[in-house]
């Protein structure tokens, strides 16, 4: 039982400039020599794209300029003067121009996803100093320190709150206390009195009972 494999990789793409130049260069050599030489674009094309259908039209483009010199060179003359000549001038031109705009449009477009692929598959390194993550949970939970050690615990001070200071008892004012042992000693005075009244009368009772008998 075999796999899917392994996708291919993608290489980085050339500088913008570089395919500028090229493609300029390419384009150029068609058309200086009057279509003559255009298959030299899709032959360059099916090279970097590696794409069976920029094959096909390569030998396309070929078989075209084959007939279109075989057209041409059965003229009887320098000019054209029969539909084979003027046949073989439309294929000329009008491969050229067609294999010119796919040439640019496949070209440009075959950069373009390469180069939108390409950070995919390789993406950028982090800056120096931060170890990259093995997986999310270490991302996540655990940072890292650029020497490969963890930080250290710094104590979170707690505040510390006094002890409530208890209120101190409340005495009884001195005045009140005057006031209540002055009134202890009017009692007292009047209970004295009640007591001296109650056995003076007492007394006096007594000696009239005996004066009487």
């Amino acid at each position: 039982m075999q796999g899917h494999g392994y996708a291919q990789p993608v290489k980085q793409p050339p500088d913008p400039a570089v395919l500028v130049l090229l493609r300029v260069l390419f384009v150029a050599i068609g058309w200086l020599c009057i279509g003559f030489t255009a298959w030299v674009m899709l032959l360059r094309l099916a090279i970097v794209t590696r794409r069976s259908l920029d094959w096909g039209l390569l030998v396309a483009v070929l078989a075209a300029d084959v007939l279109s010199i075989v057209l041409l060179a059965g003229e009887p003359g320098d000019e054209v003067h029969t539909a084979g000549g003027y046949l073989g001038i439309t294929l000329l031109l009008g491969g050229l121009v067609a294999t010119t705009v796919y040439y640019l449009a496949a070209d440009i477009r075959h950069f373009q996803r390469q180069r939108e692929s390409y950070p995919a598959q390789h993406p950028m390194a982090p800056p120096y100093g931060y170890a990259r993550p093995s997986s999310p949970y270490t991302a996540t939970t655990v940072p890292s320190s650029p020497t490969g050690t963890q930080p250290p615990h710094t104590p979170v001070p707690v505040p510390h709150t006094p002890p409530p200071i208890p209120a101190p008892p409340q005495r009884p004012a001195p005045a009140r206390i005057e006031q209540v042992r002055a009134e202890l000693d009017e009692l007292s005075d009047y209970l004295r009195k009640h007591d001296r009244h109650g056995h003076e009368s007492g007394h006096g009772h007594g000696d009239g009972h005996e004066g009487g008998r």
